[in-house]
């Protein structure tokens, strides 16, 4: 069953779900739109092929900021400026707002776990032309589905509690 504004307001009101800052406008008919946060990582080759369970800070230039330029198609991540706790019969997907997939900016498929907290980290690609994207600005949608049952195993990964741009971890 997916949530729409009423369901929302009550799992929120309830403390069911949860989100900080929450702001006026971020309930939508059928979803919550979530605000690009204070830190980017721009992507980025240091010369050497990367194996999968090397330490990945070498791939990346992360910064703050209150503005940040997408060039065109560049890959970056974006953090959320909310923070979500989510329970154990609560997951959400994630899209892009259409204007700005309008715009030629992409996210992969995503998806937020059933008892998932932390600010999100998302995947940007860049569009045909530069785009500017400023933190505070309403940038992913999130619409939420109500499982028939409780997961028997929240999500309890790696990226769990993340505050801030997260990079990939691949465990050996």
């Amino acid at each position: 069953m997916i949530l729409g504004d009423r369901d929302l307001r009550y799992f929120i009101d309830r403390g069911l779900i949860k989100v900080e800052p929450f702001l006026s406008d971020t309930v939508r008919e059928n979803g919550l739109d979530l605000r690009v946060g204070k830190q980017i990582a721009r992507m980025r080759s240091p010369g050497r092929p990367l194996k999968l369970g090397d330490d990945v800070s070498d791939f990346f230039s992360v910064k703050e900021g209150d503005s940040f330029l997408i060039q065109p198609n560049e890959h970056v991540l974006l953090t959320t400026m909310e923070y979500l706790e989510l329970p154990n019969d609560v997951m959400a997907f994630v899209n892009l707002r259409s204007s700005f997939a309008r715009l030629g900016l992409f996210i992969p498929p995503t998806i937020v776990d059933a008892g998932f907290h932390g600010e999100l980290t998302i995947e940007v690609v860049g569009s045909a032309f530069p785009v500017e994207l400023e933190s505070g600005t309403r940038f992913l949608h999130l619409v939420f589905a109500k499982t028939l049952t409780p997961i028997e195993s929240p999500y309890a990964g790696k990226y769990q509690g993340q505050r801030g741009v997260t990079l990939p971890k691949f465990l050996k």
